[in-house]
C-alpha cells in the first residue's frame, strides 16, 4: 500500500486523488451538507487532476449548477440515483471487465437501484438490470434471473424495502454472492428501512451481504470489486 499526501483545498476539503490506486474507485463527492461553490472547487480539482469527478446525493440544484459550470465536460446527471459524474473528452473510458446483476424489489426501490448502476459503470463494469420484481409476485423474477444467469453476472446487487426478504430467495437460487441493500421505502413498523435490514442481516441463505439502508453506491463499488477486481 502506497500513500500519498493529500491536497488541502481552501482550508475545507482534503482530495484524496490517489484514492483509486489504493481502493480501485476515485474519490466521490458527497454533496450533501457542502455548499455549491465547494462541490465546484472540489470537482474542478479533481477533474485537472484525474479527469473524472463523481457527486453523489446531488440535488436538482447542484445538478444544474454542475452542468452549467462543465458545459466543456461529458456530464452526465441521473436524477434517480441523484449521481453526477463528468469526465474530460478525451477521458478514456473504462473497459468493461465483468458484469453484475442489480435487481429491485419494487419501482420504489429504483433510485437506490441506480445508484448501485452507476457507479459499477464508472468502475467499468457491465451492467444487467432488473426491476420490479419482488416477491408479492416472484414468478416476475425467473425471466431476467434466468437471463443474469446466462450471461454469467458475477455477483447480484438486490434492492429492497418493506420485508427486504428478495435478497435471500434470490440467493437461494444462483451460485454467485449476493449484496442486499436495505431500503428505506415502507412505512409502519418499517421504521425507514430497520425491517428490511434486520431481515437481511438474519437471512437464513449463506452467501447474502448486507450494505447499510439506501447505501446502492456502496453495494455497486463491492459488487465491482468482486465482479472485475481492479481497474489499470
Amino acid at each position: 500500500m502506497k500513500t500519498r499526501r493529500s491536497i488541502y483545498l481552501d482550508k475545507f476539503a482534503r482530495i484524496d486523488f490517489w484514492r483509486k490506486e489504493r481502493c480501485a474507485v476515485e474519490e466521490i463527492i458527497l454533496a450533501e451538507g457542502k455548499k455549491v461553490d465547494w462541490i465546484i472547487k472540489i470537482a474542478s480539482r479533481m477533474l485537472k487532476k484525474r479527469g473524472r469527478a463523481i457527486i453523489s446525493r446531488a440535488s436538482q440544484r447542484v445538478a444544474e449548477k454542475l452542468t452549467e459550470k462543465f458545459k466543456n465536460y461529458i456530464v452526465k446527471v441521473n436524477e434517480l440515483a441523484r449521481i453526477v459524474t463528468i469526465r474530460r473528452r478525451k477521458q478514456p473510458v473504462l473497459t468493461r471487465r465483468g458484469r453484475i446483476g442489480i435487481i429491485s424489489a419494487g419501482t420504489s426501490d429504483i433510485p437506490v437501484a441506480e445508484g448501485a448502476g452507476v457507479i459499477a459503470e464508472e468502475m467499468g463494469m457491465g451492467v444487467l438490470a432488473a426491476y420490479d420484481v419482488g416477491a408479492a409476485g416472484i414468478h416476475r423474477l425467473a425471466p431476467p434471473l434466468r437471463e443474469m444467469l446466462k450471461k454469467n453476472v458475477k455477483v447480484f446487487v438486490v434492492v429492497a424495502g418493506m420485508d427486504g426478504i428478495l435478497p435471500t430467495i434470490v440467493k437461494g437460487l444462483v451460485d454467485r454472492p449476493v449484496i442486499g441493500v436495505p431500503t428505506s421505502v415502507g412505512y409502519g413498523v418499517g421504521w425507514k428501512g430497520l425491517s428490511a435490514l434486520a431481515t437481511m442481516l438474519n437471512s437464513c441463505a449463506p452467501g447474502v451481504v448486507v450494505v447499510n439502508i439506501d447505501n446502492g453506491l456502496g453495494a455497486g463499488v463491492a459488487a465491482a470489486l468482486i465482479a472485475g477486481g481492479k481497474n489499470d
